[in-house]
């Protein structure tokens, strides 16, 4: 055995490395590469174990590497890792490492350690990983015309450890063909001008590559909005507005806007316009006749119609021309060579102090620049002289009435001329005119609105004379004096209604009654407009101004101009929208300037209504029925009925299932009854109709032995009421065997029309009497069948006459039906009289009664037409010839339903 001394002695010295190392490791690999390399050395070789190395002990942050000793007596040694590195963990590690010798023998006993020594290790990155985008998509706006530096930046990123491989080296714009680059850090700007109009949005696709160029797996969405250039005006409306008959108020802008483009605004002020000069007179206004529109406003009795539909006794219009495809409105329009006297049975008389001139007109400037007087209405000296009564003429765009009186009245220095300087005489829309005169004071209505003359001059009254005078329309007569008679100072333009009131004059609530407007514009919830907002409506409506200094305020206010349309059945079509916005801005010389906007209201086509009469058809009744003095009730159980056809079925209904029948309640405003075959004959038998029945309603007639016209803007329901009051009498009816009666209503003058109701009359010589029943289950055949001449537009038109009333006065039977007194005398209407002041007809009757003469013209079939009294229930018939399938003897038969004073016995 050895002796510890002689051990000791063996192992004298420790092995030895270097100080410190230096290794590299790339990620994923166990081999590390030293500097220096691994080696131990001890100064006690070459003796066995003692100069020999065993062992590299690591220590310290459980580094995860292990060396190992690959030659005993060499040293050398290898430093590997245990498992794989991944630098995206851990860069770097630094530990201690140790080299031990084998000691002094077999049994390793007394080895010996070497110093410590510092190892440093650096992991090396393999480029592992892709860029990846941050945001998963990028949305930038530009505006048009401009070219940005940068519109926006993108931005990737890469997991991996190393600069090189964790930087982003380059990024790039898959989209082929696009007007947009990128640069390295990700910029994207526009390679030329954008246009919102040629592309209001761009898609491009990004991708990216790091410093070792891997390219990102996913590319990224780029989206690029193009905003037009900034332009101030109203924004989120739209051009065309649906409007549904019947629904009411609808808004018209609900999500409008003002757009200022940033400029501090002070004020706001918005006009709407509402355009609807192409409807009728205007606007939607009910088509009744002047006569029936006066009765229903409350207009006074007594008044002259100095353009009424031209008609037999009322032939001074029928050379006028005119402009009737507006809705039913009768329309004369003055070219400047056309005018018209008024006979002088017609001419109102006594103006006195008081009195009414009221017109429709539309005119405009006249070309050229003379400053010739536009005559409207002229009373002048009828021969001999040029003197004008008084007159009602545009001069210079002014309006201007002339009255001068006579001296007989008062010889003094007096108001003889009146003028009015106002944009509406002449701006080409109609206007409603009305001159109320309360001698000296003149004042003038346009559209409801007061206005006072501008300038008044006075003059002498006119010298009395023997002279007669001539009324005349759209110029004025030139009596003589040096030149040949003729007409002077034409009027260019259009006009409707002229009439005059004599010894009265009309109220404000008629006159704006009479012209009052259906359709509109309307401001929903007045009350939520906000505080700041002023607002005003012209008299009509259809012009709205709003002003405030509140831009939200002004917004909302917008947004709130609604359209309305009362009429039951309006007018389709367009109505034009218009507004028109100036603004103030803060301590600015100039301010932005907001575009009009134009748009459309489209009213759409109503459901029409369908007037149906049903009722008995045929009577058989003995003799003594008809000749008793009662006469026989022909309408006892008559009814009249308006549908319309829903088409809104229900949900669970079949989807080809018709539309539903809806009843509705709407007015009529005449209805005919006509005798088919021979008239009757006033010997012997007659049509009577007792004037009580008319009483507390707004309904007038007239009688004739053709038949009766009940006329007037009433309820289906009085219209049936007075209808089972008609009676036929016969006092011989020996001959008699049956009568034939048609009758028929209408709504609107004629734009709906009823079905033709015939009834058959068989008189039973022995027999009992039966009756039919036609309760109309089909839907009636709608002809054409009795249209008054409302409208008539030429002596040669197919027309109904118009035919004054035969009324019987009678008491009332205890049965509840009209009873007769034969004790009573038979009143006859004169036709010239109208019915609107029954009493005075009554006592004038007989002594202002004027035959008719008798046109009959086989040729033309030309129906004859009575006086101006008669134009409330007239309308537009003058195609109806070539349709009408009742023939020639009919048309001419219906033509004759006209007065003749031997039927009507006193």
């Amino acid at each position: 055995m050895f002796s510890e001394n002689w051990i000791t002695q063996v192992n004298k010295h420790k092995p030895w490395i270097e100080t410190s190392y230096h290794g590299v490791i790339s990620e994923n690999t166990n081999t590390v590469l030293l500097d220096p390399p691994l080696v131990a050395l001890d100064k006690d070789a070459p003796v066995p174990y003692a100069g020999e190395i065993c062992a590299f002990k690591i220590h310290g942050q459980e580094a995860p590497f292990e060396a190992v000793v690959l030659n005993k007596t060499s040293g050398i040694g290898l430093l590997r890792a245990k498992g794989p590195i991944d630098c995206e963990a851990q860069k770097e590690y630094t530990f201690i490492i140790q080299a031990y010798d084998c000691g002094a023998g077999p049994s390793g006993a007394s080895w010996k350690k070497s110093h410590k020594a510092v190892v440093h290790i650096q992991v090396n990155d393999v480029n592992e990983f892709p860029p990846v985008f941050r945001e998963p998509m990028y949305h930038a706006a530009v505006t048009e015309g401009k070219i940005y530096d940068s519109i926006l930046q993108v931005e990737a990123g890469d997991q991996d450890c190393s600069p090189q491989y964790s930087q982003i080296c380059n990024y790039d714009i898959v989209t082929p063909d696009t007007p947009f680059a990128i640069d390295r850090n990700g910029n994207i700007r526009n390679t030329e001008k954008l246009s919102f109009d040629r592309q209001q949005q761009y898609k491009i696709m990004v991708t990216a590559f790091d410093c070792g160029q891997k390219r990102a797996t996913e590319s990224v969405l780029v989206r690029i909005d193009v905003k037009p250039v900034c332009k101030p005006g109203w924004q989120g409306w739209n051009k065309r507005v649906d409007y549904e008959p019947g629904t009411g108020s609808k808004q018209l802008f609900p999500k409008m806007h003002l757009e200022t483009c940033d400029e501090p605004l002070s004020s706001v002020r918005a006009t709407v316009e509402l355009q609807t000069n192409h409807i009728g007179k205007g606007c939607d206004r009910e088509t009744y006749s002047e006569k029936s529109l006066q009765k229903l406003c409350g207009a006074s009795s007594g008044s002259t119609d100095l353009l009424p539909a031209p008609s037999t006794s009322t032939n001074w219009t029928a050379s006028l021309l005119t402009d009737s495809g507006r809705d039913s409105d009768l329309i004369f329009r003055f070219d400047g060579r056309q005018a018209a006297k008024i006979p002088d049975r017609v001419v109102p008389q006594n103006l006195t102090d008081q009195f009414t001139i009221a017109t429709w007109m539309k005119h405009g400037p006249s070309p050229g620049l003379r400053a010739e007087k536009e005559t409207l209405l002229c009373n002048s000296d009828k021969t001999e002289m040029n003197r004008h009564h008084y007159a009602l003429y545009v001069h210079n765009c002014r309006l201007v009435f002339l009255l001068r009186r006579d001296f007989s009245q008062m010889d003094t220095f007096r108001p003889a001329e009146f003028h009015w300087k106002l944009d509406q005489i002449c701006d080409k829309e109609w206007h409603y005119y009305v001159i109320n005169v309360e001698f000296p004071v003149v004042t003038l209505y346009v559209d409801g609105v007061t206005y006072e003359p501008y300038l008044v001059t006075d003059d002498w009254p006119i010298h009395p004379s023997q002279i007669d005078v001539q009324l005349t329309v759209g110029a004025c007569w030139q009596g003589g004096e040096v030149m040949k008679p003729r007409f002077t100072q034409y009027f260019p333009g259009s006009l409707s209604g002229l009439t005059i009131r004599p010894g009265k004059i009309e109220s404000q609530k008629v006159i704006s009654c009479l012209q009052a407007c259906k359709e509109g514009l309307d401001i929903n919830s007045l009350e939520s407009l906000g505080k700041g907002i002023k607002f005003h409506f012209n008299p009509a409506q259809s012009i709205l101004v709003m002003e405030g200094d509140d831009l939200e305020n002004m917004n909302m206010a917008l947004k709130k101009v609604s359209y309305i349309n009362s009429r039951q059945f309006p007018t389709p079509g367009i109505r034009r929208l218009r507004i028109s916005t100036s603004v103030q801005c803060f301590g600015e010389d100039t301010c932005i300037s907001v575009p009009d906007i134009e748009a459309v209201v489209m009213v759409l086509q109503p459901s029409e209504p369908r007037i149906t009469i049903t009722g008995t058809e045929r009577l058989t009744r003995p003799m003594a029925d008809l000749h008793a003095a009662s006469g026989l009730l022909l309408f006892q159980d008559l009814h009249i009925v308006s549908t319309v056809t829903k088409n809104d079925a229900p949900a669970h209904s079949s989807a080809h299932r018709p539309g539903v029948l809806e009843e509705i309640i709407h007015n009529l405003d005449y209805c005919d009854l006509l005798v088919l075959g021979k008239e009757l004959s006033p010997e012997r038998e007659s049509l009577q109709l007792h004037h009580a029945s008319l009483q507390g309603k707004h309904l007038d007639a007239t009688n004739s032995t053709s038949g009766i016209s009940i006329y007037g803007v009433d309820s289906m329901s009085n219209y049936e009421q007075v209808i089972r009051q008609v009676r036929y009498h016969s006092w011989h009816t020996a001959e008699l065997s049956e009568r034939k009666f048609r009758l028929t209503c209408s709504e609107l003058n004629g734009r709906y029309t009823s079905n033709e109701f015939n009834l058959e009359v068989s008189v039973l010589h022995s027999s009992q009497a039966v009756d039919h029943v036609n309760h109309m289950a089909a839907q009636p055949q709608y002809l054409q069948a009795i249209h008054h001449p409302v409208l008539a537009h030429s002596q040669s038109s197919a027309h109904s006459p118009a035919i004054p009333t035969q009324l019987q006065q009678r008491g009332r039977g205890k049965d509840g039906d009209m009873a007769w007194d034969d004790s009573a005398l038979t009143i006859t209407v004169n036709p010239m009289e109208n019915l609107e002041e029954p009493q005075a007809a009554e006592e004038e009757g007989s002594e202002e009664e004027e035959d008719e003469e008798e046109e009959d013209d086989d040729e033309d079939e030309e129906e004859e037409e009575l006086d101006d009294d008669i134009t409330s229930v007239e309308s537009e018939d003058s195609d109806e010839e070539a349709t009408d399938p009742r023939g020639p003897q009919e048309r001419k038969r219906r033509s004759q339903l006209d007065w003749d004073s031997t039927t009507l016995p006193y």
